[in-house]
């Protein structure tokens, strides 16, 4: 009998939430660079204006929103993902084909989306507080203090503002990683160059995060300028953006590539070592 690994239903939060503790800073600059209305600071004025304001801690302003934010949105899109592939995949004896994949995916990273909308809204009010004037800012303490205050000052549909564009996103990155990932070491490993070990999820995993940015990048951009805002102004959103030119979805690509590549990279390799090291084992006929 050989013995596999399966992945228990939370190690997917648990690994994105690992990486978004290495990689929040990127995130913050990412998210300054997308509301700014007009492009005036690149990637490094960014980070030399929020140290220069607030310190070098104001890199990591707003992670208790991301890591709530991870333990919703990730760990709903990896149990869906994960827990009906292995199910599929046990019924039929070997792999699912790919546009399967892909399906369940695009489900998952819907459904993660739309969890995860009211952590995502705190999370990126927190980051771009930082370069407001004083006036302006929110100044939520943590996570619960910014959703309670959405809730209390703008109502319980301000929770959910950019929820489509979340909800889509989700999908979309959910495409690029969780489907295109398991395709991607499955033909690594098939070539028979390489084993299943630290490498091939490197080497996978870099790979997915670079597709993933791309394919998500237009709806990052108008996801967070609907949540960042006060105003009410829904598909306006779109066309306005869109008047300040094609480039205007994909501002803060640089940034946003270099996040979320790490951040892929990082959450696959502490996924793969949970598996393996405390994952369900399964024995199946070789």
């Amino acid at each position: 009998m050989q013995q596999n690994h399966l992945s228990r239903w939370y190690f997917g939060g648990v690994s994105s939430s690992v990486a978004a503790c290495l990689t929040h800073p990127l995130d913050l600059i990412k998210v300054h660079l997308q509301t700014q209305q007009e492009v005036k600071v690149r990637i490094i004025g960014m980070v030399v204006n929020v140290v220069r304001r607030k310190g070098y801690l104001a890199l990591y302003s707003g992670l208790s929103a991301s890591l709530f934010r991870q333990m919703t949105y990730s760990l709903s899109r990896f149990a869906i993902y994960e827990t009906v592939r292995d199910e599929m995949n046990r019924k039929n004896k070997g792999f699912m084909p790919f546009y399967q994949k892909v399906l369940m995916g695009a489900f998952g990273g819907f459904a993660g989306g739309f969890i995860g909308t009211p952590a995502d809204l705190v999370n990126v009010r927190m980051q771009n507080d930082v370069k407001l004037p004083v006036e302006l800012r929110r100044n939520y303490v943590h996570v619960l203090d910014g959703l309670f205050r959405v809730w209390k000052e703008e109502g319980i549909r301000k929770l959910f503002s950019g929820a489509s564009m979340a909800s889509s996103r989700g999908a979309l990155v959910s495409v690029g990683q969780l489907s295109c990932y398991e395709q991607s070491k499955q033909l690594v490993l098939a070539a028979g160059y390489l084993t299943d070990n630290i490498l091939t999820h490197f080497l996978a995993s870099v790979f997915v995060g670079g597709c993933a940015t791309i394919l998500c990048q237009p709806l990052d951009v108008v996801k967070t300028r609907l949540m960042n805002s006060k105003l009410e102004y829904g598909v306006r959103c779109v066309s306005l953006s869109a008047k300040l030119g094609p480039k205007a979805f994909y501002k803060g690509l640089v940034p946003a590539a270099i996040r979320l590549i790490p951040h892929t990279v990082f959450t696959f390799i502490f996924l793969e070592q949970l598996r393996q090291h405390f994952g369900l084992r399964v024995f199946v006929s070789p």
